[in-house]
């Protein structure tokens, strides 16, 4: 078994990533961080609960971190993903509670109890993370691996001209991430940033395939012609939810010009987290500047070590036609096991 501690802000993209990794059965999921950003960290925790209660993973513990930022004023952007986060799917009320254990120690813990093994993946800003290593600066070496979704390098950002959402909400849980795993005894992580992410755009077509894996009935293909906000009829459960969350996010990159899209940033830095030779990378030292009117959040790459070592491994390239066919069966074969189950609201096999 993969141990792996998953911090999130969900989010559409971070709930397939989730359900990606639900999916897995070679993964013990040790723990899911919520971090506020997407929406505030209530209703992050709440989607987190609600989705491990449809996929009847009651088991796994939700951790929630901080309402706010290390230093900035809190934000969000539920006009990306939706009034609670998910698009237009409305999850199931759950009967779910969190842990008592906040996020940042239930990071300290999981790296304590595998010390050396433990995979960590952050979706979201790095406010949880940075908090947990303020309590325990060793907690870098404890780590067999990190993984981050966030910042822009060679690309414009998509919250400021130069600054990627994740970072953007906490520049200063960045910097000081990007700064401890600088230090002796840290790998540095790697770093799926905009720059590669951009290109793992989901389109209807991807759903199609996804419902077709799944035997879902019948088999949608959202348009840009469909009324806004049209609900999804497939009789698969999680098919259902998952049209319909990826719909809104569809209709966000299609109203900023972007195409009848959804970038799918989450799902594949937990693919990458998993199998990092699925990409390509090149050593930085990575800084966060703190202070530019216009740069505030703005990640920078050093790739040529002027200022230090390397503290970081920068994705540059990856197969996007392989990341899609893996997670289209992986989810797919999720979602048909709730077929198998008639619904009910959890599949109907166990993890191995």
């Amino acid at each position: 078994m993969t141990r792996l501690i998953f911090d999130c802000d969900t989010g559409i993209d971070d709930s397939l990533a989730l359900l990606y990794l639900l999916a897995r059965r070679d993964v013990e999921l040790v723990g899911i961080a919520s971090t506020a950003g997407n929406v505030p960290v209530d209703v992050v925790t709440t989607n987190n609960l609600a989705w491990l209660e449809v996929c009847g993973r009651a088991e796994i513990p939700v951790h929630t971190g901080s309402p706010v930022p290390l230093a900035a004023e809190p934000m969000t952007t539920e006009n990306t993903h939706g009034p609670l986060g998910v698009g237009y799917a409305e999850l199931p009320p759950t009967t779910l509670s969190a842990s008592r254990i906040d996020a940042a120690d239930a990071w300290i813990a999981a790296a304590a109890a595998h010390p050396g093994e433990l995979i960590g993946l952050v979706t979201g800003p790095l406010t949880s993370l940075a908090t947990a290593i303020r309590r325990d600066p060793a907690l870098p070496s404890r780590l067999a691996r990190l993984v981050i979704m966030g910042g822009a390098f060679h690309v414009h950002g998509n919250t400021t001209p130069t600054s990627e959402w994740n970072v953007a909400v906490d520049p200063e849980a960045a910097a000081e991430v990007f700064d401890a795993f600088g230090r002796e005894g840290a790998e540095p992580p790697i770093v799926c940033s905009l720059d590669i992410t951009e290109s793992v755009a989901m389109t209807p077509d991807h759903l199609v395939r996804l419902a077709a894996t799944a035997g879902s009935s019948p088999v949608e293909c959202p348009d840009p012609t469909d009324e806004t906000g049209l609900r999804s009829v497939s009789d698969n459960m999680l098919i259902r939810h998952l049209v319909d969350a990826v719909r809104f996010y569809l209709e966000f990159h299609h109203a900023h010009d972007e195409g009848y899209i959804a970038h799918l940033h989450d799902p594949f830095a937990a693919m990458v987290a998993l199998a990092p030779d699925i990409v390509t990378t090149i050593p930085a030292r990575v800084d966060v500047e703190l202070i530019g009117r216009h740069t505030r959040g703005m990640t920078v790459a050093d790739e040529r070590s002027m200022t230090g070592p390397p503290n970081a491994r920068i994705a540059i390239t990856t197969d996007v036609d392989a990341v899609f066919d893996d997670l289209i069966e992986t989810v797919g074969s999720l979602a048909r096991s709730f077929a198998a189950s008639g619904n009910s609201g959890s599949p109907s096999v166990t993890r191995a």
